[in-house]
């Protein structure tokens, strides 16, 4: 029996009739005579008493006490104890369907008596849950409704908003019920209901298909339960968190699956736990038997966080769900991305290292899958990418794995598999490996021979910046086997070839030492080994510097080859180089024609000896050096036709142009020039000789040759423009000195309009060139204007003559408005000379006929007034460029501008006069 029980019955079963006792005779006994008195409850055994006979009791009094003051708060107990004998019943197992009925009604008739108590909020709030009991869902809920409304501020608001929702829900009215559920969370996460209102919420959501905000709930929820450190309140609710994950995945699976929980991760909390919800929801894709979803949900948290100790957990089952289901190629990608992810080098292993520890088994048992398997497939497709493959995963196995039993034969294995693929340098490193880098065993000396086998392949093969490297490696290889390996049957020409390539390495002390021992070889050394030994002598002797020796000790390697050995011409060569070598020894020690004459040697001893090239062009350059011109010039000619294509026949031409200048052969030296022009492939340098060419034409009196060549160097560079100018006005000249006018007309055309359309590219040189041009472009309209007479009809011939001159002034006038002084003044006179002479022509014209002595003097009179004008315009121009002496101008058409205004005045200025007091009258 509950305490509050108890203590019911003992007030009102046992304790009345104490009571009772006390109180005076006349009074009936009432609750009311009982509150006012004090009563003194002795200790004792207590009364025994059922929840029965309390409620019986409760009845009892409420029959005989109808006006009792204390009728409300008994008949609001006897509901509450009717509430509870329900719920007893129902806990002992007594009913399946426990009666709230006498409740409900008992909390009625208290609303109905006492609508106004300020208690009430607890009497409404019993009602719905009894309503709620009894399976009258929809009253309950309209009770509840009653409660929230009438006493917002109750203490029971966060569990009748609880309620209300939970009756929402089982009703399917989840807008509702999410509605009740988001009162219960927004009054704070410190109500009991928080939780549960969290997790309904979702639910409400997930109804509603408001997926997304469903699952910021679920989290919410897990949130909650996961984020305690203390694991058992993490784990006490463990059918609420299953149910919460189910849900959480069913939701994410209806969005899009793991590329949707990122979004949902965004605190500390939920990184703590996120590896979950991808395991949660990669299980129930498999429960689905969606495989692909499923890896791809495992792989995803892997993805997103690499670095976490439990991604190699969630990225082996993307193996397992692989190789189970039969998908064999994604499972063997899946194997692939583990052991990246979690091998020896792997950045995982620097952040957990003890998770890398518990991965390593299976990463150790992937890789030797992944070798295996494409090594095999590498055997039977022969395909480069299943090489590439297998070398990548046997030197994953070996450097993470080294001291495994099988590493020696894995990295064996590596090497065959790298000289397949003809990576020769990588494979001599593995078998390198293989022979020296663990402890002796079956494939150790095969292993020691094939890496110099693959050196030689990789030689073969190598830049030859690369070459150096590559064969030092080999000999200190070469060197390691025969220390390792001394009585094997190849160790022998093991150093042979080791000598030979000390030799290439430049290291001629070693080289020599290791050939010597060849040729003290006893039994002897082959022929073969010996030409070998002999070779590294004569090498090691050339590299000292001592060419005759090197030149004596190749004829005798030479006795070892046959004519038609292939390496007879590689010999043949090193011995035209002694000779040569001793050329430039000569040639340094200050002796040119000793040099001259070893360099000449080459061609005798060994003519088709690459170097044969070379020494003949030092020749030349030591007969230049001696100023011997015409032997130099016999011998770059000679070499030019032998070897038109050699590189040293670029600078062929500038250095027989500087022999021809030398011999003053001006048209030869043109014609290297124009080599020189045709073949440089510097724009600048190829100008320059194609301009150099020209003049020296002109220099040797060709004229037809210098025109062609400027014709040429117009056409190619018609930019820069003032060189280009240039060109043209030089074959005007050429032009004018053939007496070709036409063509100097053209020409002058020509740079004129090119200077018009030169815009910044102009300068002072351009514009006197285009000044001159529009000068000389003028002659043709004064001969125009000079062939007009002026003879009857004279009206039409004066019209004619008249515009005839002014074509011929505007003329002059464009030479003038270029500000070329010479040409400024040049036009200044003849602009002058035009008008005074067609004032001249006036007055000299042909005279009507039939006119009267009197016509005639008048005529005359009118055609003077007509002149006259012409002849003040002619004089105030001549005393135009008169005055330009004052500016220190006076060539030779300011002084005909004297002269001729000494004719037209000769008052003033025929007269002989010092130039200073000219210019002091002009002024």
């Amino acid at each position: 029996m509950r305490p509050g029980h108890r203590v019911a019955l003992l007030l009102l079963a046992g304790g009345l009739a104490a009571c009772a006792s006390k109180r005076a005779p006349e009074e009936p006994p009432t609750l009311k005579t009982l509150a006012g008195r004090a009563i003194v409850v002795e200790a004792d055994a207590g009364v025994e008493a059922s929840e029965a006979q309390t409620i019986s009791a409760y009845r009892k009094f409420l029959d005989v006490a109808p006006n009792a003051p204390q009728r409300a708060e008994a008949m609001r107990r006897l509901g509450d104890l009717e509430m509870d004998s329900a719920d007893s019943a129902f806990a002992a197992g007594q009913a399946a369907n426990p009666d709230y009925r006498a409740a409900v009604a008992r909390y009625h008739e208290y609303l109905k008596a006492y609508p106004d108590d300020p208690g009430n909020d607890r009497v409404l709030y019993q009602l719905a849950r009894a309503q709620e009991l009894t399976g009258d869902l929809e009253t309950a809920l309209k009770t509840l409704d009653q409660l929230v409304a009438r006493y917002p501020q109750t203490d029971y608001a966060d569990e009748a908003h609880f309620r209300r929702g939970e009756l929402l829900f089982a009703t399917r009215e989840y807008a509702k019920a999410e509605a009740s559920y988001a009162t219960v969370l927004a009054s704070g996460s410190d109500n009991v209901y928080h939780e549960r209102a969290l997790y309904m919420q979702g639910w409400s959501q997930f109804k509603q298909g408001k997926l997304e905000s469903a699952l910021h709930a679920f989290f919410g929820v897990l949130d909650l339960k996961l984020g305690s450190t203390d694991e058992e309140t993490a784990s006490a609710d463990r059918e609420l968190l299953d149910d919460t994950f189910r849900v959480a995945s069913l939701s994410l699976a209806s969005l899009q699956g793991a590329e949707s929980i990122p979004a949902y991760v965004t605190s500390d909390v939920r990184r703590s736990y996120q590896h979950r919800v991808y395991e949660q929801l990669g299980e129930l894709y498999v429960k689905q038997d969606r495989t692909k979803d499923a890896a791809d949900a495992f792989a995803a948290f892997a993805r997103v966080e690499p670095l976490h100790a439990e991604a190699p957990v969630l990225q082996a089952r993307v193996i397992e769900i692989y190789r189970k289901n039969g998908f064999a190629t994604l499972a063997l990608d899946a194997k692939r991305d583990y052991v990246s992810r979690y091998g020896a080098g792997s950045e995982f292993r620097k952040v957990n290292p003890q998770g890398w520890e518990r991965a390593q088994p299976l990463v150790k048992t992937h890789l030797a899958e992944l070798a295996r398997h494409f090594h095999a497939s590498a055997q039977k497709t022969k395909a480069s990418s299943d090489y590439q493959e297998a070398i990548r995963w046997y030197r994953a196995y070996i450097a993470s794995f080294p001291s495994d039993p099988d590493a020696a034969q894995s990295n064996f294995l590596l090497a065959e598999l790298l000289f397949e693929e003809q990576r020769f340098g990588e494979a001599a490193v593995e078998y390198e490996k293989a022979a020296y880098g663990y402890p002796a065993h079956a494939k150790s000396a095969d292993a020691g021979y094939a890496a110099l086998l693959a050196f030689a392949q990789h030689e073969k093969r190598a830049a030859p910046a690369d070459a150096r490297a590559v064969q030092a490696a080999g000999v200190e290889s070469a060197l390691r086997f025969a220390t390792g390996f001394p009585t094997d049957r190849r160790a022998g020409g093991v150093l042979t070839n080791a000598a030979e390539k000390l030799y290439a390495l430049g290291d001629g002390e070693r080289a020599a030492k290791v050939a010597a021992q060849v040729l003290k070889l006893d039994p002897p050394a082959t022929s073969a080994e010996r030409r070998v030994a002999w070779t590294v002598v004569a090498h090691t002797a050339f590299e000292r510097g001592a060419f005759g020796e090197a030149e004596r000790a190749y004829g005798e390697v030479l006795a070892f080859v046959p004519d038609k050995d292939a390496a007879r011409g590689g010999l043949v060569e090193r011995l035209a180089a002694s000779i040569y070598k001793q050329g430039e020894q000569a040639r340094a020690a200050g002796n040119a024609r000793d040099a001259v004459d070893h360099f000449a040697r080459v061609a005798s001893v060994a003519p088709q000896s690459a170097v044969r090239a070379t020494a003949q062009y030092d020749a030349a350059a030591a007969l230049i050096g001696l100023k011997d011109w015409a032997g130099a010039a016999r011998t770059l000619e000679d070499f030019r036709r032998r070897f038109p294509s050699h590189a040293l026949s670029g600078d062929i031409d500038s250095r027989l142009a500087l022999a021809y200048l030398e011999q003053k052969e001006w048209s030869r030296a043109a014609g290297e020039f124009e080599r020189i022009a045709a073949s440089n492939r510097d724009a600048q340098v190829a100008r320059d000789a194609l301009w150099q060419a020209a003049e020296l034409h002109e220099k040797a009196n060709a004229r037809n040759a210098a025109a062609k060549t400027y014709e040429r160097y117009v056409k190619q560079y018609p930019e820069p423009l003032p060189p280009a100018l240039e060109a043209r006005f030089r074959l005007a000249g050429i032009a004018k000195a053939d007496g070709n006018a036409a063509r100097e007309l053209q020409l002058m055309r020509e740079i004129l309009q090119a200077n018009q359309r030169g815009g910044s590219a102009r300068t002072d040189r351009t514009r006197a060139l285009g000044a001159t041009a529009a000068l000389a472009l003028a002659e043709p309209a004064l001969d125009a204007y000079r062939k007009v007479a002026l003879v009857e009809p004279l009206a039409r011939q004066l019209k004619l003559k008249k515009a005839r001159m002014e074509e011929v002034l505007k003329a002059y006038a464009v030479a003038a408005d270029y500000g070329a002084a010479e040409v400024t003044t040049a036009a200044t006179f003849h602009t002058a000379a035009v008008y005074h002479d067609f004032g001249k022509a006036m007055l000299a014209s042909e005279r009507p006929r039939k006119l009267s002595k009197a016509e005639r003097e008048q005529y005359d009179v009118l055609l003077e007034e007509q002149a006259f004008p012409f002849e003040e315009k002619a004089i105030e121009l001549h005393e135009t460029n008169a005055r330009r002496a004052a500016d220190g101008v006076y060539d030779k058409w300011v002084k005909e501008s004297f002269t001729a205004l000494g004719v037209l005045r000769p008052v003033r200025y025929a007269k002989t006069e010092r130039s200073e007091g000219v210019i002091d009258a002009i002024r």
